[in-house]
């Protein structure tokens, strides 16, 4: 018999207390399947290996303690699973535990009484709606970068793609125009009240820059050096924007010093059927490259649009809803398997050695990571407790065969990693995935969501730095 005592509440924890009774019979049979398998295991002098072993003496040879703590431990892992039969689609996994003292329990056990013990396990959390029409007619903006627009990122891939096919050819008599590329040593000094100090953060020796990516370079730089010409130095006054990535140097006043040791223009083949092939291998005419790579940047906006506009309806739902307590076992999965997965990441990408691995396997890594993540893994939680309430009122569901598919794939890839796993666990994983999937498939076509796009040279003065840290300019915004 199990009794649920009320649900309590901590700052991190959701918990059932409950009370579970076994009565004399199930501990009786515990015992007698516990003497049984003794007698099959132990030899004891003077009995043939399966004859029957009076119980008395079976237990003088064995020691009374001993079977009787033998049992207990028959008991509770006979009992458990029922006792949990009561919170069945709440109880947290691996969060079970008996909080009886097994000294108690041994103290008072008696194969005539009523067997006692307590268990404590985490349950899914009870979350809180803070819109009246809860998750019905969500209203939804998503950000869009106006450079994954398809037509204009087409246009752009052809002229890099043209570009590589140019050659520099050195430039001898005019000076620096848009289009050319200059090798130039850059030297910064502040002005002002702290006029003369070096800035060794804007400055550079060999620095090749191109000129037409110049968007988010120091602005009034490309100016200020237009007309330059090899072996010729410039020096102008700038100052640093108060939007400049470097908080230090957010509106600093400078004097640059530009000295301009290589001076290129590129030299490009004429954009025809001629070099379609080059374009594009298997291309016969310009106007095949253009329509294949228009295709191809037609599928990535459709992509970059579905991506945003799933994060940002997991970010409104994460807005809409409270979680008054987080159970610190779902706390620390959830933490943990982001912390894996992305280490999974790092692996393939860099290989890492064992020594790494172990290193950011530590539990000083993962522990640093948690933290670190608080804030992010708590709205993961969130969404996830939102999409699954979502999938169960909406009576969802999704093909078993794509389950299948799918744990067979998530399995291979850890084993072409040489990484541990639980299938149950990944079937788990999978199978929440799967429910996102159809949550996100839902609310897509049930919500009313506006998209909204951003100045993609905004966008870019973001993305650069980031994206191309090996060729960024001390200039770069």
């Amino acid at each position: 018999m199990v009794f649920e005592l009320p649900r309590r509440r901590s700052l991190s924890r959701e918990w059932v207390r409950l009370s579970v009774e076994v009565p004399p019979v199930v501990c009786q049979d515990c015992y007698r399947r516990v003497l049984e398998e003794f007698s099959k295991r132990t030899k004891i002098p003077g009995f043939r290996p399966g004859k029957k072993v009076p119980e008395n003496i079976l237990i003088n040879y064995v020691g009374k303690e001993y079977v009787r703590r033998a049992t207990i431990e028959s008991i509770l892992k006979r009992t458990l699973p029922h006792a949990m039969a009561s919170v069945e689609g709440r109880a947290l996994k691996d969060s079970v535990r008996v909080v009886t003292k097994f000294s108690k329990m041994n103290e008072e056990f008696s194969l005539q009484d009523i067997f006692r013990f307590d268990v404590m396990v985490d349950v899914s959390p009870e979350i809180k709606w803070l819109s009246e029409s809860r998750y019905k007619n969500l209203k939804v903006v998503v950000e869009i970068d106006n450079s994954i627009n398809a037509q204009s990122a087409s246009e752009e891939e052809l002229r890099r793609r043209h570009k590589a096919l140019g050659s520099l050819r050195i430039v001898t008599d005019r000076g620096l125009e848009v289009g050319d590329v200059v090798v130039i040593d850059i030297h910064a000094t502040t002005t002002g009240e702290s006029g003369g100090q070096r800035i060794p953060s804007a400055e550079t020796k060999g620095f090749h820059f191109d000129t037409e990516e110049s968007d988010n370079l120091l602005p009034g730089f490309l100016n200020s050096i237009i007309g330059i010409r090899p072996g010729e130095t410039k020096s102008f006054p700038l100052s640093f924007p108060e939007s400049w990535k470097q908080e230090n140097l957010r509106g600093v006043s400078a004097q640059f010093t530009v000295e301009c040791k290589e001076l290129f223009y590129r030299q490009l083949p004429e954009l025809d059927d001629a070099i379609a092939d080059k374009l594009l291998p298997g291309s016969s005419t310009l106007a095949q490259v253009q329509e294949v790579i228009l295709q191809r940047c037609k599928e990535v906006e459709k992509s970059a649009i579905d991506q945003a506009t799933d994060n940002a309806i997991l970010d409104q739902l994460s807005k809409i809803v409270e979680v008054p307590a987080i159970p610190q076992s779902l706390f620390e999965e959830q933490g943990r398997q982001l912390y894996g997965a992305q280490l999974l990441e790092l692996q393939v990408k860099q290989k890492l050695n064992e020594q790494q691995i172990a290193t950011l396997s530590s539990e000083k890594a993962v522990n640093e990571f948690l933290e670190f993540q608080r804030e992010n893994i708590t709205n993961i939680i969130k969404q996830m407790l939102a999409v699954g309430e979502i999938f169960r009122c909406e009576n969802l569901q999704y093909p078993m065969d794509e389950l299948v598919k799918e744990v067979q794939n998530s399995v291979a890839e850890f084993k072409r990693n040489n990484q541990e796993y639980d299938e149950d666990r990944v079937r788990e994983q999978v199978q929440d995935v799967m429910e996102g999937a159809k949550v996100l498939e839902w609310l897509r076509e049930n919500s009313q969501i506006q998209y909204v796009y951003r100045d993609v040279k905004l966008a870019q003065a973001k993305l650069k730095p980031v994206l191309h840290m090996e060729q960024a300019s001390p200039l770069s915004a």
